[in-house]
């Protein structure tokens, strides 16, 4: 049985694999990783190019579990995630399932595909099962989402609806490689086809994990400070929506798996401040801010707030 330093050491094995085809991008690592033993799904946004693909498709390489993929295009339709039925030659009544049934689900350019589509993962996301026709099926355990999306200056994309953005635990942003990480990849990329990636741990691991965050302790005084941080979405004149009690969850799940993640039996304030942008960055609608940022508003509030 694992003990938090236990998963420490796993967690810094899996960092170790995915570097060798990622260069820097540490801490957007973490974060997919604490996702995945928070047991949530991860938006990750970024321009083309920036690895973001790379990044979840060699996690779930380190990790021995299922993978699938949808290509987000203008073009989609349900029947391309969940699968459809069919009669079959002795007239009898089949399924072929989806990608949607995997463990892990990589949704590539989700931002591509029409709303219409993209809303059919409404009941994956939150409930984990599909309903097709009278059925409704289980999906696999875990199931997390990791969705990639390019930023809407870029053509083709649409918003996501909020009631969508909503289900995924966390977004975090991808930004450009520095000089010496672009290097890096290069040296990465003229070689990468010679290493391969061990698999460190299992599927019967990572539910284990999820199982251990529940035991992870949060103090009163960063139960108080989650609850002052999303009260104050709400009360923020830049703010024309604040989080909803959803945030707050996520929140206490996300700083547990983090504390676990760091070898720690307690959450604390610190790990609240690490997450508050990947948390509320999606959720919380602002108005124009004279180029502060959604960003900007979330440290701001951080540094008026009282530990």
């Amino acid at each position: 049985m694992m003990e938090s330093s236990d998963v420490k050491g796993v967690y810094e094995k899996v960092l170790a694999e995915v570097k060798k085809r990622i260069a820097g991008k540490s801490d957007v690592i973490k974060l997919l990783f604490i996702a995945i033993l928070a047991n949530g799904h991860i938006l990750l946004e970024g321009v083309p190019g920036v690895a973001k693909t790379t990044m979840a498709k060699t996690l779930s390489e380190a990790i021995q579990a299922e993978f699938g993929r949808i290509q987000g295009t203008p073009d989609i339709e349900f029947k391309d995630i969940v699968g459809y039925t069919y009669v079959d030659e002795s007239n009898n009544l089949q399924l072929k399932k989806g990608p949607i049934f995997t463990n892990i689900l990589l949704i590539d350019e989700i931002n591509r595909a029409p709303p219409r589509t993209t809303t059919a993962l409404l009941e994956a996301l939150e409930e984990r099962q599909v309903t097709m026709g009278d059925s409704t099926m289980p999906l696999e355990k875990p199931f997390i989402a990791m969705a990639t999306q390019n930023p809407l200056n870029i053509e083709g994309t649409t918003q996501l609806p909020k009631v969508l953005a909503d289900r995924f635990l966390m977004r975090v942003a991808v930004e450009y490689p520095t000089a010496e990480e672009e290097q890096q990849m290069l040296r990465i990329k003229e070689s990468e086809s010679r290493v391969p990636i061990n698999k460190v741990i299992s599927i019967k691991d990572i539910i284990e994990m999820q199982g251990m965050v529940n035991s992870i302790k949060v103090p009163d005084n960063v139960i108080k400070y989650i609850t002052d941080i999303v009260g104050a979405t709400r009360k923020d004149i830049h703010i024309v929506m604040g989080g909803s009690p959803r945030a707050e969850i996520s929140f206490l799940n996300c700083c547990k798996a983090k504390a676990l993640v760091e070898g720690r039996n307690e959450a604390n304030i610190d790990d609240i401040k690490f997450l508050a942008r990947p948390i509320l960055s999606h959720r919380i609608v602002v108005r124009s801010t004279g180029g502060i940022g959604v960003n900007g508003i979330i440290d701001g509030i951080i540094a008026s707030l009282k530990e």
